[in-house]
């Protein structure tokens, strides 16, 4: 994980270094309850990786304005600190339906 996630990540409260990406496969999406991605673009892959998790499978900001949420990979903090906003912003919104 980038240096500047985890630490933004642990000023609010998060212990992120035990995380490690993985590749997504059509059973992790098969297994899943329900599934958030960031981008729409990301979004339709999952779809075509499993189609038959459509109905699980959502934008995290659908319940907002049903953006896209930004990659701040190699960008100053404050991209990674509107991006943090976003993603809890987005997470909150998905409380009253689950």
């Amino acid at each position: 994980m980038d240096s500047t996630a985890l630490q933004l990540l642990a000023e609010s409260g998060i212990d992120g270094a035990m995380h490690r990406a993985r590749q997504l496969t059509p059973l992790m999406l098969r297994e899943a309850d329900l599934v958030l991605g960031m981008e729409k673009s990301q979004v339709e892959a999952m779809m075509q990786l499993a189609p038959e998790t459509r109905g699980k499978v959502y934008l995290l900001d659908k319940w907002l304005n049903g953006d896209d949420i930004p990659d701040p990979y190699r960008q100053q903090r404050t991209a990674f600190e509107y991006v943090h906003e976003m993603i809890a912003k987005g997470v909150d919104s998905w409380q009253l339906y689950l």
